[in-house]
């Protein structure tokens, strides 16, 4: 697609210079083509509150008066994604990768009887009327690329219907026009506000904050999909803490995850978690989360003791949580079905909350069972919720820093060798399979884990050894 007019390839974010991303070069374009065939267009959404906070956005979305078949029929690579509410992609190669660019048409909308999507739509000529309907006022301003690259005034470039701009400044989550009316449209915005107060250190607006009070036990009517997706964004975006406290004081905890809202009051032995309840340690452990964190580890992190306020017991010598691993592991089970995680995150959650409690025994670990525990898919997780799991509770890191050492310095051929005894060695050898088989290949591989046979002949002069009546017993002759 050719070029309208060239655009500069640098811009001022907050007396900063910065470098245009492509994502921001080919939004331009689109602006610049639109505005050549008549229409109004703009840069909307979280791309201008976020230059306007001095963040390169991600990404960049236009509103324009265009209508979606005129998008389609003016940029040659579109996917009418969302033509019906009037969304379109618009596909463009630049600097030689792709570029894919959110083109919406002003719109206002009718009625929300899921609680997610309008019933219908109105396209408008009128940006003021796109924007009123979005969801919170920092999200809802609009910014003219042209004007910021013939002024580089980017407050001179922002148009500001709903007072975005005070409340970025002020630092409050404020819904646009009635909070009562925003949320019963659509309930995930309720998440969303913690998301953005979170993310950005903000204060949600009291109406706001009332106003998703009022209709929190409605988050019900929200996919689970969407649910477990704004909490996982809310694990791993550095936030985790705040974005949990803001959960639980606005009354979203108890109505997504209230397993988790059971963690409240249930005291723990002071001797190994000075710091206090069970809701507090878990505070602490988000609150340790960086920026990009997995959300397997997030998660895990988050469920590790999912399981003790089932089983919670004051005995006479001291607060126990008998059995919290294995009560736990089945209620993260549930938490993952309900939240329709992957088999493969799943598994991952619940081998991080089953194994949380194995380090304690890393020390006086035989040498094979430590090498079967290092084992574990992605072993580094393991060990990074152990650290944290101990900062924020007895902080004594000396079985972590144990167990990090070893895992460095036992080379991975030694963690996994090879078999010097199979299954077919065993059948080779006369025995025939049967329930003992697994009880012989598992000694072979402990001996082989420990050192103690170097050589097929020598593992299975041990297995004759220790298994001749069973290979009497099995034989042919």
């Amino acid at each position: 697609m050719p070029r309208i007019s060239p655009v500069p390839n640098l811009f001022m974010i907050k007396d900063r210079v910065m470098q245009k991303s492509t994502a921001q070069v080919g939004a331009e374009a689109i602006v610049n083509k639109l505005h050549a065939e008549g229409y109004d267009a703009y840069f909307a959404g979280g791309c201008v509150r976020d230059m306007l906070l001095g963040r390169a956005p991600e990404d960049f979305d236009v509103a324009t008066s265009a209508r979606p078949q005129c998008v389609l029929d003016l940029f040659p690579r579109t996917f009418a994604v969302g033509a019906h509410f009037g969304v379109v992609l618009v596909a463009d190669e630049i600097d030689g990768g792709e570029i894919v660019t959110e083109v919406a048409t002003f719109r206002s909308d009718g009625a929300y009887s899921d609680g997610r999507r309008p019933d219908e739509v109105r396209f408008s000529d009128s940006a003021e009327e796109d924007v009123v309907r979005r969801d919170f006022t920092i999200n809802g301003m609009l910014l003219d690329p042209q004007v910021l690259n013939e002024t580089d005034d980017l407050a001179g470039a922002i148009v500001d219907f709903v007072g975005g701009r005070a409340d970025l400044a002020a630092g409050f989550v404020r819904a646009i026009g009635d909070s009562e009316k925003r949320f019963e449209e659509d309930k995930l915005r309720m998440l969303r506000a913690v998301r953005f107060a979170a993310r950005f250190g903000f204060v949600i607006e009291p109406v706001t904050e009332a106003g998703i009070r009022n209709h929190a036990a409605g988050i019900a009517q929200v996919s689970c999909e969407r649910i477990r997706d704004e909490l996982t964004r809310m694990l791993t975006e550095g936030h985790a803490r705040r974005a949990f406290e803001l959960l639980d004081q606005v009354g979203l905890l108890k109505q997504v995850l209230p397993e988790i809202d059971r963690f409240h009051g249930v005291e723990q032995p002071p001797q190994y978690h000075p710091e206090g309840d069970v809701w507090i340690h878990t505070l602490l452990l988000l609150e340790k989360l960086p920026k990009g964190v997995s959300q397997t580890l997030a998660w895990g992190a988050l469920l590790h003791d999912v399981g003790k306020p089932a089983t919670f017991e004051r005995a006479p010598d001291r607060i126990r949580f008998n059995g919290h691993v294995e009560v736990g592991v089945r209620i993260a089970a549930e938490i993952c079905r309900r939240l329709r995680f992957s088999n493969e995150d799943t598994a991952q959650i619940l081998s991080l909350v089953e194994n949380h409690m194995r380090f304690g025994d890393v020390e006086r670990m035989k040498e094979s069972t430590l090498k079967r525990f290092f084992r574990l898919p992605r072993f580094p997780e393991h060990l990074e919720l152990h650290r944290i799991d101990c900062l924020s509770s007895h902080g004594d890191l000396t079985l972590h820093d144990y167990a990090g050492q070893r895992y460095q310095a036992i080379p991975e051929e030694a963690v996994k060798p090879k078999l010097l005894v199979t299954g077919k060695d065993l059948i080779a050898a006369g025995y025939k399979p049967g329930p003992e088989f697994k009880q012989m290949l598992t000694l072979a591989e402990d001996a082989q884990l420990e050192g103690h046979i170097q050589t097929k002949e020598q593992g299975l002069s041990l297995l004759l050894r220790r298994f001749h009546g069973a290979k009497g017993a099995n034989s042919n002759d």
